[in-house]
């Protein structure tokens, strides 16, 4: 850029001393166009280097994804080439599906016998909670069934005590003369009668008692026999719909592994070094990379020294040139300044820091982002080339940047190549 100032400026010293000759070409003269321009160059460099800094190394850098195969298998159809466009979605590569779609269809005739299990046990559980209720209506009964031998009883007891008085009462009439001896047989038998009703009704209700008192937990013999068989049917329920939901997790894995035997482009991008033919085996492996895509999205980074970023900020106007597009200047602006390098982090580990390193670069970079205007503009990944950032101070001398941006980038037309022989 110096040679191009002190080219220009030698350009107004011939024209003026030596064409027009509008000024005497004498020693005061000479003296003074040999110092200005190193005077007035070193101030307007420092200047410009403050509020619109520039630098030569600006990098494209694109998103790289490795294609790789999540599943395993014979490749049998890839309908990419290399270094094409393609859009998000297509089709990079196919494998043989055969064993996926086996897995599938097996998955899926043992998730509808597993069902089938499950609404058998839902069924079998229904019904023995039915039988529950049965069981309980019928510690309901055994309880009436007690009430009405205890009430019995007392009232045969009742009875018989009666039939005694009788039976004591005509014994006497009978032994004083007074009686009659058939009322006297005749109670004899009526309380043989009720002897005989009162050990039934005593019986039948000790029967009762003792099917009411046969009780596990609490509960009757018959009803925990129920609660255990419900029980029973709870568990065996669950475990058909564990096998049900293990089943489906795995028919959903081999879903996917199915659809992963078609691979497609992650997005909009270009295809490179696309060696993958029909007939290749992929090992589903992370690291056995198969193709590479490179993403249409990039970003731009440029590349400045410490002190020239004090006056820069998010915001800010930049321009962009690239050996690439020559004469052609990329409206951007500054996304923001990543304050990190590698020299500044210090690894985790049982040895003591080190305080020596390489020679530092000290550099920052800032990331731009290209205008809407210039957006759809195609920017290789790993291009290289120059930018210009302008900050809010002293906007009258951004003119002289963009000047002098402008006439670098159409010098970029200029292709200088060294030419080799061989011998």
């Amino acid at each position: 850029m110096e040679i191009l100032l002190l080219g220009i400026y030698s350009f107004f010293v011939w024209l003026i001393f030596i064409k027009l000759k509008l000024l005497p070409w004498t020693t005061p003269w000479k003296v003074g166009v040999a110092i200005f321009p190193i005077v007035a160059i070193a101030v307007m460099l420092l200047l410009l280097n403050i509020v619109a800094p520039t630098t030569t190394d600006v990098r494209v850098v694109k998103y790289v994804v490795p294609i790789v195969s999540q599943v395993r298998g014979r490749v049998v159809e890839v309908p990419v080439e290399n270094n094409r466009p393609v859009k998000k979605g297509d089709v990079l590569f196919r494998i043989d599906p055969t064993p996926y779609q086996n897995e599938v269809h097996s998955l899926e005739a043992r998730l509808v016998s597993e069902e089938a299990k499950v609404v058998a046990d839902r069924a079998r559980l229904a019904e023995t909670q039915a039988r529950l209720a049965d069981a309980e209506s019928s510690e309901r009964q055994l309880r009436e069934q007690l009430n009405q031998a205890t009430g019995q009883r007392t009232s045969v007891s009742a009875s018989l005590d009666l039939a005694q008085k009788r039976v004591a009462q005509n014994s006497e009439l009978v032994n004083s003369g007074a009686g009659n001896r058939f009322d006297l047989e005749q109670a004899q038998t009526n309380v043989s009668e009720l002897t005989a009703q009162l050990a039934g009704a005593r019986a039948g209700e000790q029967q009762v008692k003792e099917k009411l008192g046969g009780r596990i937990n609490g509960d009757l013999a018959t009803v925990a026999q129920v609660k255990a068989q419900i029980a029973t049917a709870q568990g065996q329920l669950r475990v058909s719909q564990a096998e049900v939901e293990t089943t489906r997790a795995q028919l959903e894995n081999a879903r996917w592994d199915l659809s992963q035997t078609t691979v497609v482009a992650p997005g909009n991008g270009t295809m490179v070094n696309v060696m993958l033919r029909p007939g290749f085996f992929v090992a589903g492996m992370p690291f056995n990379e198969v193709m590479t895509f490179v993403d249409d999205e990039y970003q731009i980074f440029a590349l400045f020294g410490q002190n020239e970023l004090h006056q820069v900020a998010a915001g800010n106007e930049a321009e962009i040139t690239l050996d690439t597009y020559p004469g052609r200047v990329i409206k951007a602006h500054v996304d923001s300044v990543i304050w990190a390098q590698g020299q500044g982090q210090l690894d985790a580990s049982g040895d003591l820091p080190r305080t020596v390193f390489a020679a530092p670069p000290g550099r920052f970079p800032a990331k731009l982002v290209v205008g809407d205007h210039d957006r759809t503009l195609f920017l290789a990944a790993g291009a290289r080339g120059s930018a210009a950032i302008y900050t809010e101070h002293l906007g009258m001398v951004h003119i002289i940047r963009k000047v002098l941006l402008r006439v670098a980038s159409y010098l970029d037309y200029v292709i200088i190549k060294h030419s080799f022989s061989l011998h």
